[in-house]
């Protein structure tokens, strides 16, 4: 689901949805992005937050913006990482030629840093928990993308991405059937802008990526 309104999803974002549901959000952060405080890509599962009233809109554009909200992500991805855990460094801007894309090959590119852990590795392919410190746009795919290891399903960032670059039949069909990127935002972490206590959510990993690691999983000799 797209997140708000913009040209080409002009209906059924999650924004038409919220304000379907919540009366009075109108308002808050503009007509077109109201209580929009971070985005998911569209095809980007998981936990995101809303505000709801002005003074949570700014309490949590604060967190966001001094990077102080926990944000967790798992992805599954193309190649086998010879540590265990390390980060990436690189600058992302707008792609030199293709609008659509972010790149870290970019003359006016923002700050970028996004941690990584291995969680699980197959063949040829690797689950990770990824903690993303800033909030480039596609971020965790650009990065990904830049040291050689594409998200499983993402078209968008190198050819390994794409289903029909994936030599095992079984998998390809798997990830036909997912027709997305295996990437999704698992936990997210935050001060409650009333309570001010620490909370945190949790979105269970769906099904569609589910599969595709039950697949991995029984391929793996034990």
């Amino acid at each position: 689901m797209v997140v708000h309104p913009a040209a080409g999803n002009p209906t059924g974002t999650l924004v038409n949805a919220l304000i379907h549901h919540c009366k009075d959000l109108a308002g808050i952060n503009g007509v077109l992005r109201p209580g929009i405080v971070h985005r998911l890509d569209k095809e980007t599962s998981g936990v995101m937050v809303v505000a709801k009233n002005d003074g949570a809109f700014l309490h949590l554009t604060k967190q966001f913006k001094n990077r102080i909200v926990e944000k967790v992500y798992l992805a599954v991805a193309h190649g086998i990482f010879g540590k265990k855990e390390g980060s990436i460094d690189s600058e992302i801007g707008r792609h030199p030629t293709e609008r659509k894309r972010m790149s870290t090959r970019t003359k006016r590119g923002r700050p970028a840093l996004t941690q990584w852990k291995v969680l699980e590795q197959f063949k040829g392919v690797t689950l990770l928990e990824l903690f993303p410190r800033t909030g480039r746009t596609h971020q965790i795919r650009v990065h990904l993308a830049s040291i050689g290891h594409p998200i499983l399903g993402d078209p968008l960032y190198g050819r390994k991405g794409k289903p029909g670059a994936i030599g095992d039949p079984a998998l390809r069909e798997c990830v036909k059937v997912m027709a997305r990127q295996a990437l999704h935002a698992h936990r997210l972490g935050f001060i409650h802008p009333q309570t001010g206590e620490r909370v945190q959510f949790v979105s269970p990993i769906p099904k569609d990526i589910c599969n595709v690691l039950e697949l991995l999983r029984s391929q793996t000799v034990r």
